[in-house]
């Protein structure tokens, strides 16, 4: 064969399958993730970090080639903070064909997406929706509320405690006598309930425990005082924003010598409003720039302009184990099953910064380490542009932290 003729065929080939590969990505169906987030009004703050974690990860994922022949879709629905307007996004999501729902910032919304999650499911079989929980932490949602189609890709309560009070008693920090402060919802009740259960192996007192209403108090010298007369050496509080800012300073205000253990400390703001009252206090949580392999936290900076807090990283890293999942399903530009991207979702295991992120099959509950981390001055990453930052203490790994299955979960699986 001439190769005038060779070269024809192979330029006829290579534009034919040129042309076939462009066919594919024209027909072949995206995957689309819908977040359902709190885009306006109070907790707005924390939805667009929730959104901007989970863009990062999915650009990784597109960068990479997409799925499916096409890239990922994403598009934000703003529930607006409250769970009958995520309930009204969620319906338009599934009109708009949907494939998985993400959400954080707040249980309450999450409790009310992962029911008309498995509502829609057991309605429509064949096009059920998967609800990826990247922030939602009370224990029901993995309790009585558990279903197949729900996975938590964050903390709960007695993670967090759990960590809290191994790292704080092995600093010194922690002391004999504890102090439980939280807001009267099921986040602050999963947080007391934690603090007690984990008394006997912390090896500490509850010398007092406290439950007050959420974002209502403007002088928690009371409080302050109550929590003086019981004399604890630590308060562990869940509380975030304005109940947690000012129970600190109460307690500066008045000259309380305690340590304090929480959840929240990182919020954007906490540090820069509560100034030195913050230096030595602790935070448990999903990740910090200090801890581990910091090559996640100078990429994601070189992506976004921004070292990631807060919440980005587990929602980042939520994105990282739906990368893998999907790395092992080919549905040749067809149809995407979710039934069989949740079954690969269950078997995933993300390499985190800092270990290892793997979901019980039982509950979908994730099984991770969490970072113990001290507020210090001078800190080599410094927040809300002050000289005080978070230096990682301890990296507790998965398995000190996690807690039995729930018995109240009785998952039903597909088939």
């Amino acid at each position: 064969m001439n190769k005038t003729l060779t070269k024809t065929l192979t330029t006829t080939a290579l534009a034919g399958f040129a042309a076939l590969g462009m066919q594919t990505a024209a027909t072949a169906e995206p995957l689309k993730i819908g977040i359902i987030e709190s885009l306006s009004g109070a907790q707005t703050s924390t939805g667009r970090l929730f959104a901007s974690g989970v863009r990062y990860g999915i650009d990784q994922i597109n960068a990479a080639g997409g799925f499916n022949g096409a890239p990922i879709e994403v598009v934000e629905y703003d529930n607006a903070g409250g769970a009958s307007e995520a309930a009204d996004k969620f319906r338009h999501a599934a009109a708009d064909g949907v494939h998985i729902v993400v959400q954080g910032a707040s249980s309450a919304i999450a409790g009310q997406i992962t029911e008309d999650v498995r509502k829609h499911n057991l309605r429509n079989k064949g096009n059920e929706i998967v609800y990826m929980n990247v922030g939602a932490e009370a224990m029901e949602l993995t309790g009585n509320m558990c279903h197949f189609y729900h996975f938590r890709f964050t903390t709960t309560a007695p993670m967090r405690v759990n960590a809290l009070t191994r790292a704080m008693a092995e600093a010194g920090d922690l002391g004999t006598k504890v102090y439980a402060m939280n807001q009267n919802y099921s986040w602050g009740q999963d947080m007391q309930a934690a603090v007690e259960g984990a008394a006997g192996a912390g090896g500490y007192e509850v010398v007092d425990t406290v439950l007050h209403d959420v974002n209502k108090i403007q002088d928690f010298a009371p409080f302050v005082a109550r929590i003086k007369a019981a004399a604890p050496d630590t308060v562990i509080t869940g509380n975030w924003s304005n109940d947690l800012l000012l129970l600190m300073k109460a307690a500066g205000d008045a000259g309380l010598d305690v340590r304090f253990g929480t959840a929240f400390l990182d919020q954007p703001g906490n540090i820069a409003n509560a100034g030195k009252t913050a230096l030595g206090h602790y935070i448990a949580n999903n990740y910090v720039n200090s801890a581990g392999d910091t090559a996640f936290a100078e990429g994601f900076k070189e992506a976004t302009g921004h070292y990631p807090t807060f919440v980005e990283p587990q929602a980042a890293f939520a994105m990282g184990a739906l990368a893998n999942a999907l790395e092992t399903l080919d549905f040749g530009g067809g149809d995407i099953v979710v039934q069989d991207v949740a079954l690969a979702l269950e078997s995933s295991t993300y390499d985190s910064p800092l270990g290892p992120i793997t979901v019980r099959a039982e509950d979908h509950q994730t099984i991770r380490p969490v970072v113990v981390a001290k507020v210090v001055e001078g800190a080599q990453y410094p927040s809300d542009e002050t000289a005080m930052g978070f230096e990682a203490v301890k990296v507790v790994p998965a398995e000190e932290v996690i807690y039995p299955v729930q018995s109240s979960c009785d998952m039903k699986r597909p088939g």
